[in-house]
């Protein structure tokens, strides 16, 4: 067996040298042939410089530069992309995911799965975090049909060769998780340990945890979609239920109308759906619009591996010429 380990690294120049040092022991025991490829995704702080030094000592080491912050998901397809072995785990760069638990993950994947989660025993988020979290996994769960959804975490190991199932994906838009779905029905989890954040603070704040969720929900779900559906219909037999009840009154019980405030309230409700819905079907729309702006998934600016660095960028395309995904350079 040999194995990557794959962490997407954001302003982590503190936490890069403990993550190297729990996880060479760790890996050692596991396989005598392995990597960690660690994904520099526009660190501000001195994590690139870091990650070269680190390359530069250790030969299992591997670093990839990014041209600009493009996101944990983004960075993380890079680096599995880029994976060398049979079998790849990939981490968060804070130690919240200790590299102590990754034979749990390792042993579990042989018993015939292809992918294994490392589901937390107690998480140590915030309770913003876990809502947004929780939200985008209700909706996310009609489009892996399974409970599985309620278990994923960034803390995952795989069979490398399930991302030839998502080797031609090249949408701005990544999610890990839904790509691995692509590729496999065989998943499961582990419990493991998830402890506290000891350098820095999480980039996610209550808005961007929204707005990721927002994002993940209409770029893999056609929930919201249903649900609009569901919503005018409903409101349209509720109006006729409402017009019915008005006819009969005024033939049955004589007299006039219902007054103008009946009437606002029954007109504000029908708009408020019409909006609704609209700003759904235009979420959607704008996730169209930015697909066929066809946007680079990610852009590495440079490489480095056994103290030598290669600067050269490129960006991942899937073309329709070959059967292979690509980096095309400059």
């Amino acid at each position: 067996m040999n194995l990557t380990v794959v962490v997407p690294v954001f302003n982590a120049e503190q936490s890069l040298h403990e993550l190297v040092s729990r996880l060479q022991p760790v890996l050692s025991s596991l396989c005598a042939d392995y990597e960690l490829v660690l994904v520099n995704d526009g660190s501000e702080d001195g994590s690139w410089k870091t990650i070269t030094d680190l390359a530069t000592e250790n030969g299992w080491i591997r670093g990839i530069d990014l041209m600009r912050n493009y996101g944990q998901q983004n960075a993380a397809l890079c680096g599995i992309r880029m994976a060398r072995h049979d079998i790849v785990v990939t981490l968060d760069d804070d130690l919240q995911h200790p590299p102590e638990e990754i034979p749990k993950l390792v042993q579990k994947l042989s018993e015939g799965y292809d992918v294994v989660y490392g589901t937390p025993e107690k998480k140590q988020h915030g309770f913003w975090r876990r809502l947004a979290s929780f939200t985008a996994r209700r909706v996310l769960r009609s489009a892996f049909g399974s409970d599985i959804v309620f278990t994923m975490s960034a803390f995952r190991a795989f069979r490398t060769k399930t991302r030839d199932a998502f080797d031609h994906y090249h949408g701005p838009l990544v999610s890990i998780d839904v790509l691995l779905t692509w590729a496999s029905t065989r998943l499961t989890s582990v419990k493991v340990r998830h402890d506290r954040r000891l350098f820095g603070e999480s980039g996610y704040t209550v808005r961007k945890l929204f707005s990721i969720a927002m994002t993940m929900i209409t770029g893999f779900s056609t929930v919201p979609l249903r649900l609009a559906s569901l919503a005018g219909f409903v409101f349209t037999i509720f109006g006729f239920l409402v017009l019915v009840d008005v006819v009969v009154g005024y033939f049955v019980r004589g007299g006039n109308l219902p007054g103008f405030a009946f009437l606002a309230s029954i007109i504000s409700i029908f708009s408020g759906v019409q909006l609704f819905a609209l700003g759904v079907i235009g979420e959607y729309l704008a996730q169209m619009y930015f697909r066929t702006m066809d946007r680079p998934v990610y852009t590495i600016r440079m490489t480095t591996e056994n103290g030598e660095r290669t600067n050269t960028t490129g960006m991942y395309r899937a073309t329709s010429e070959t059967s292979d995904a690509r980096i095309f350079s400059n």
